[in-house]
C-alpha cells in the first residue's frame, strides 16, 4: 500500500476548518460579536451600517439640544427677571401717580425706575459663552448708550434654529429687537418714558407712562413662552433621542451581538472539536506515513 497524497490532503482541509472555526469562537467569546467582519455575515453586516449611521445621527442631535438647552434656560432666567423689574416699575409709577407724592418723591422714584432700566438694559447684554443672548446673530454687545442719550440696538433680527432631529428644529433666541424695543411693547422705550414723567410729567403723563410699562410687562410676557417652549421642546427631544439610543444598541446587538454564555459554550466545543481533529489527523498521517514506508508485496 502505497501513500495517498489525497488522504493527507483532506486532513489537512479537517485541520484548517477546525482551526477557522476556533478561531471565530475565540473572538466571538472576546468581542461579544457574533458578526466580526461583514464576511462572516453579509446582511447583518449591511443592516449594521445603516443602525450606526442613524445611531451618529442621533449622537448629534443629543449633541445639538445639550449644547443649546443650558443657553436657553440662560435666557429664560434673563426675560424673568426682566420681568420682575417691569413689576417693580409698574409698582414705583402706581405710587408716582399719586397726587400726594412731592416733587422730591417723584424725583427718588425716577431715579429707582431709571436703576431698573439700566439693569434691563444690563440683562438684554447678557452673553452665555461668548454668545450675545439677544443680538440675533451679532456677536458683539447688544444694546450701547445710556439713560441720558437713550440706547440703540446693535444687533440683528436673525432667529437661530438648531436641528435636534430628523425632522425637528427649534428656536434658540429671541432677537432683542424683538423683545425689547418692539412697537408691540419697548420695554427700553416705556422705562425711560416713566423715568422722564417722574421728573417733568403731570399726574396723567405718570400714569399713562405705567400704563406703557404694563403693556411692555404684558409683551414680554408673552415672548416669554417661547423660551419656556424650547426648553419643554428640547427636554421632551433628549428624552426620545435616549430611548432611541437604547432601541438601535439594541438592534445592533440582536444583529451582530452573541449572548455570552452561548459563546463561552461554542468556544468550549470548538476547542474539544479542534482537539479532536488533530488526534485523528495524527494517526491518519500515521498509518498513512507507516503504508508508505511498509515494502510492497
Amino acid at each position: 500500500m502505497r501513500f495517498n497524497p489525497n488522504i493527507n490532503a483532506a486532513v489537512i482541509s479537517d485541520i484548517q476548518q477546525s482551526e477557522d472555526n476556533l478561531q471565530t469562537a475565540f473572538q466571538q467569546e472576546s468581542t461579544g460579536l457574533r458578526v466580526n467582519s461583514a464576511s462572516d455575515d453579509p446582511a447583518a453586516s449591511a443592516a449594521l451600517v445603516q443602525v450606526q449611521a442613524q445611531a451618529a445621527n442621533i449622537d448629534q442631535y443629543t449633541a445639538n439640544a445639550d449644547s443649546i438647552i443650558a443657553q436657553a434656560q440662560t435666557a429664560d432666567g434673563v426675560v424673568s427677571s426682566v420681568v420682575q423689574y417691569l413689576t417693580q416699575a409698574i409698582t414705583l409709577g402706581t405710587e408716582g401717580a399719586n397726587s400726594d407724592e412731592s416733587t422730591a418723591d417723584k424725583a427718588a422714584i425716577s431715579a429707582q425706575v431709571q436703576g431698573l432700566l439700566q439693569s434691563v438694559v444690563g440683562l438684554a447684554n447678557t452673553t452665555y459663552q461668548g454668545v450675545s443672548l439677544f443680538g440675533g446673530s451679532y456677536s458683539g454687545q447688544a444694546f450701547t448708550g445710556n439713560p441720558t442719550s437713550g440706547y440703540t440696538y446693535q444687533g440683528n433680527s436673525d432667529v437661530n434654529q438648531v436641528n435636534v432631529g430628523d425632522s425637528l428644529t427649534v428656536q434658540v433666541n429671541i432677537p432683542g429687537s424683538t423683545l425689547f424695543t418692539s412697537s408691540s411693547g419697548n420695554v427700553i422705550a416705556a422705562l425711560s418714558g416713566l423715568a422722564t414723567a417722574l421728573t417733568t410729567g403731570t399726574t396723567t403723563d405718570i400714569g399713562n407712562a405705567t400704563a406703557a410699562v404694563t403693556t411692555a410687562l404684558n409683551y414680554v410676557t408673552q415672548q416669554h413662552a417661547v423660551y419656556g417652549n424650547t426648553i419643554n421642546q428640547l427636554n421632551s427631544q433628549e428624552t426620545y433621542l435616549s430611548q432611541e439610543k437604547v432601541t438601535l444598541t439594541s438592534r445592533e446587538n440582536s444583529l451582530v451581538g452573541i449572548d455570552p454564555a452561548t459563546a463561552a459554550e461554542q468556544l468550549s466545543q470548538a476547542e474539544t472539536e479542534n482537539s479532536s481533529v488533530l488526534a485523528a489527523a495524527a494517526k491518519v498521517i500515521q498509518n498513512s506515513l507507516l503504508n508508505y514506508l511498509s515494502p510492497t508485496s
